[in-house]
């Protein structure tokens, strides 16, 4: 079902690929993930793609922000304009919604100017709206360390959006998943390991479907499986691997917990622990004993 919904220039594409209306794929929402682009859904989302594919009780949903029409391209897409390329990335984030099982796919469609530098107040109410309806359990964002300055737009938007609801309806875990930063430099105490070895038969064709990045010059497939693979087989050094796929994360959580947290203060704090981590790592080697 597609619902369109005029918001100033843009449209909302509300699609539920079994038909149901938006407000039942919104209540049966278990794991839901706020991208910028499509195919950054499937990314940073997988492992709630994973735990609630063809489960009756779990249930994905994903919201893109942007149109993506912007995104580099190449190939058979190196002539498409931004309409067509924006049109085509649509229809990849809908067949990635029919492919992967989601309860919904809901494309916001805005431009990336349109939520970076400050906060963009009908983009806040608008994601607190469906954010509120579905109260899902687990909600994954974007980090708000990631390189991508849309990316981190993205999430300090989810993140505001989170903030406005009353503390009942917000989700149980936030994470802030990895993506043009990875994250394995956060301290143990800050990171968190997902496990996306769950269904990962389904992980390559997923991404697969957006043609228009991989054959158009980007090979996000390869890049983020072999990622994953990295981080499983380098997250301990003492131990053996317990998932042969690893998504690394930051827990959100403090910046729900105390409202009144910068987000700068909050990386900071983050660095800060990193740094107190690589030091501990160093001590006593200055100190080296004259032969």
């Amino acid at each position: 079902m597609t619902v369109n919904i005029a918001v100033e220039k843009n449209s909302i594409d509300f699609y539920v690929p079994d038909q149901s209306s938006d407000a039942e794929a919104l209540d049966r929402t278990t794991h839901l993930a706020i991208a910028a682009h499509q195919d950054d859904l499937e990314i940073i989302g997988f492992h709630g793609i994973g735990q609630c594919y063809k489960q009756s009780e779990r249930w994905f949903t994903g919201i893109v922000l942007t149109d993506g029409a912007g995104s580099p391209r190449s190939g058979d897409y190196a002539h498409y304009s931004n309409d067509e390329m924006a049109a085509v990335r649509k229809q990849e984030q809908r067949d990635a919604a029919d492919f992967g099982a989601y309860s919904a796919v809901i494309q916001y469609g805005c431009s990336s100017a349109e939520i970076k530098q400050k906060i963009n107040p009908q983009v806040v109410r608008d994601l607190a709206r469906w954010l509120g309806q579905a109260q899902a359990e687990v909600v994954y964002l974007h980090n708000v360390a990631d390189r991508h300055d849309t990316h981190i737009a993205v999430s300090v938007h989810a993140l505001e959006a989170l903030r406005s609801l009353p503390p009942h309806q917000r989700p149980k875990h936030v994470y802030g998943v990895e993506g043009w930063r990875d994250l394995d430099w956060l301290p143990q105490q800050h990171r968190v390991q997902l496990d996306v070895g769950t269904h990962r038969e389904i992980y390559k064709p997923l991404i697969g479907i957006f043609d228009s990045q991989i054959s158009g010059g980007k090979r996000y497939d390869l890049a983020s499986d072999a990622r994953q693979l990295a981080n499983a087989t380098f997250g301990f050094s003492h131990s053996v691997d317990t998932s042969e796929y690893i998504s690394l994360a930051m827990d959100l959580q403090p910046l729900l917990d105390d409202t009144k947290l910068e987000y700068g203060e909050f990386v900071q704090s983050l660095l800060s622990d990193f740094s107190s981590d690589l030091l501990a790592g160093l001590h006593g080697y200055n100190e080296v004993e004259t032969v």
